[in-house]
């Protein structure tokens, strides 16, 4: 039988985005747009303490992208794009888009 390992999760963003993902026992952070001086901090924090995934709100996600890609690297954690209550501009997609070229050395989901 496998070892059950229980790493926490987290959101951020905005309250009507990251609240909802408590229902599923993921921890949010509410960060308006205002307030993202904060995020870079709070997104090495949440990788130091050893988060299995943490979701981002798109415009954060696409504001400190070095930051996310920083962690991504070097640490054992997911940061994910999550749209706002605006809906997607695509960088969920872009995002799983650059991951799998990384990993399988070619765009598979470009169109002929």
């Amino acid at each position: 039988m496998a070892k059950e390992v229980n790493q926490p999760m987290a959101a951020i963003g905005e309250y009507e985005t990251v609240l909802p993902f408590q229902a599923v026992g993921v921890k949010p952070y509410v960060m308006s747009e205002e307030e993202s001086g904060h995020f870079e901090s709070l997104l090495l924090q949440l990788a130091r303490e050893k988060y299995a995934v943490i979701f981002v709100q798109e415009h954060l996600f696409e504001k400190f992208m070095s930051t996310v890609e920083t962690v991504n690297e070097e640490y054992a954690v997911s940061v994910l794009p999550i749209p706002g209550l605006k809906g997607s501009s695509g960088t969920g997609l872009k995002s799983i888009r650059n991951s799998v070229e990384r990993a399988v050395g070619m765009d598979i989901f470009a169109v002929k």
